[in-house]
């Protein structure tokens, strides 16, 4: 049954919250670096543990770092329940903190990953341990996921989080509000590539075929190919080793978003179709890490009108948005689980130096993902 609780009464404290969080910024875990990973899932493993929650440590694959699987306790444990889908990595090197560190300037808090998504996650964790203060039982069984790849595409987690979702009646998502404080319904799909040229080296330089060159020829290309329908851009450029001499390999990783299944297959045959500007280099393009097209469905906007209840229960709106960005909520979207996403905080900046979320905005959200947990049924 569902339950009516107060949702003013819960406890979210501003001070004792920042105080909390700043351990999750202030421990570093970029993608790539899994030891930096793993101090952060030790740590928030301590912490969900110190809420009464079973936690499961999950090893790493593929080079990268470990993920956590949380669940509190229930009476009917083990049954299809609410799964708030999470990621610990952020884009962030080890060392940002000294570029971007912890600090509170009026109603901004700054940090490395704040925003995307430490400071979601935490406000969903932090939500749990509000309706457990004030005794609130859930109607359904909630768990937590915890990941440690998703800024790069979720290539080790993907089985993981569809397995977990398959189980799930729910799946909320955490990533960061939309710039109008609104929330996600479905998002583009979003395809990686990397586009390799390969030339030769010469006795002197102007006798050599330079793949940079051509790699220069092909970024313009691309970015030339965006349309409103599906997006390009040119993120990662590699080539050469030593300036005096011609590089004879240079790549570009490319990412694509497509609104519809059918941009998908128009931009991936776009991208096959590049040909060299120069005949005698060679191009090679190979596919990377997809996500699939999440498509709102009826179940989803269902989901979100009970959440733009509870909004507007508490004073504010979220409008819901078809998002150009990825997260794997593309996953279990697509998995046709129910799903709401970008339940976050509000905030600027993420994936810059200018990192940062609106401290006011913790309260609010907060009690939002209380609502949605308490009232899920």
């Amino acid at each position: 049954m569902t339950q009516q609780i107060d949702l003013e009464a819960l406890s979210f404290e501003v001070p004792e919250m920042l105080e909390a969080v700043r351990p999750w910024i202030e421990t570093e875990s970029p993608t790539y670096d899994a030891a930096a990973v793993n101090r952060m899932m030790d740590l928030v493993t301590r912490d969900f543990a110190m809420a009464g929650a079973t936690v499961e440590r999950i090893p790493g694959s593929q080079g990268l770092g470990d993920n956590v699987r949380v669940r509190f306790p229930h009476a009917v444990a083990g049954t299809p329940g609410i799964l708030v889908l999470a990621h610990l990595d952020t884009v962030h090197p080890v060392g940002t903190l000294a570029q971007l560190p912890w600090r509170i300037d009026d109603d901004r808090c700054y940090g490395p990953g704040l925003f995307d998504m430490k400071g979601g996650t935490f406000l969903a964790f932090h939500a749990m341990k509000a309706l457990q203060r004030k005794g609130v039982a859930t109607a359904l069984p909630v768990s937590f996921l915890l990941t440690c790849d998703e800024e790069i595409g979720s290539p080790s987690t993907r089985t993981l989080i569809e397995r977990e979702a398959a189980r799930s009646k729910y799946v909320l998502v955490p990533e960061p509000a939309r710039r109008d404080g609104g929330v996600v319904t479905g998002r583009y799909a979003i395809g990686r590539y990397r586009l390799t040229a390969t030339g030769h080296a010469g006795l002197r330089l102007g006798e050599g075929l330079s793949a940079i060159r051509e790699i220069a020829h092909q970024i313009i290309a691309v970015d030339g190919m965006t349309q409103d329908e599906s997006t390009f851009s040119v993120g990662v450029v590699r080539g050469g080793q030593w300036v005096n001499c011609v590089a004879t390999t240079a790549s570009i990783e490319i990412l694509n978003m497509s609104k519809t299944e059918s941009a998908r297959a128009e931009a991936h045959a776009k991208l096959a179709a590049l040909k060299p500007v120069d005949p005698q280099i060679k191009l090679t393009l190979e596919a990377g890490v997809q996500r699939p097209l999440w498509t709102t469905s009826e179940r989803d906007m269902a989901l979100y009108a009970m959440a733009s209840g509870i909004a507007a229960e508490l004073g504010f709106e979220i409008p819901n948005q078809y998002s150009a960005g990825g997260s794997d909520g593309n996953f279990t979207g697509a998995l046709g689980v129910t799903t709401l996403d970008g339940l976050g905080p509000r905030g600027e900046g993420p994936h810059t130096l200018d990192e940062h979320i609106i401290i006011s905005s913790l309260p609010e959200r907060g009690r939002l993902l209380a609502g949605l947990i308490a009232r899920l049924s």
